[in-house]
């Protein structure tokens, strides 16, 4: 089995989730397209991150059923997450009659179990996969998923206000 050495990725992850984080406990008003605006891009670098995964396995060995289970698990794990936090992300109108949103504590918890989540699942994919780094590649594909529905659940609610 080779060795893969997640850490120096961890850096950049925890960065770009930390402004994930930063960004949901901000107040901010729902648009009709801006809030799915990061989920589109995370989701293209999330296809690339597949991509290179898979590519990462597969110069070693065939990639087998288990890694793919799961994978596809993780990322089902991140659209019930999502689906969690937009409950708990508050809605309201403002005094202009905007509609405005902001992250909670509870957002913020549930991102980080979603984080952690993903980390776990991805080290049980990589293990299952026996080489390369198709879990860890896959967090942008995670977060896309994760943000955009809980970014579409939002705006479901915010429309019916």
């Amino acid at each position: 089995m080779q060795s893969t050495d997640n850490g120096t990725a961890l850096v950049p992850a925890a960065l770009v989730v930390g402004l994930v984080i930063r960004q949901q406990l901000r107040t901010r008003p729902v648009r009709r397209y801006g809030s799915l605006i990061t989920p589109a891009v995370f989701g293209v670098l999330g296809v690339a991150g597949i991509a290179f995964g898979i590519a990462s396995v597969v110069k070693d060995r065939p990639l087998t059923t288990l890694p793919v289970v799961l994978l596809v698990a993780s990322l089902a794990v991140a659209a019930g997450m999502g689906a969690a936090r937009s409950r708990t992300v508050r809605v309201w109108r403002g005094p202009q009659g905007e509609v405005l949103r902001k992250g909670t504590a509870a957002t913020t918890a549930l991102w980080l179990a979603s984080v952690c989540a993903h980390f776990a699942l991805g080290l049980w994919i990589d293990r299952a996969a026996g080489t390369g780094v198709l879990g860890a590649a896959s967090l942008y594909a995670y977060l896309a998923i994760g943000a955009g529905t809980q970014n579409l659940l939002v705006r479901g609610r915010a429309a019916a206000l």
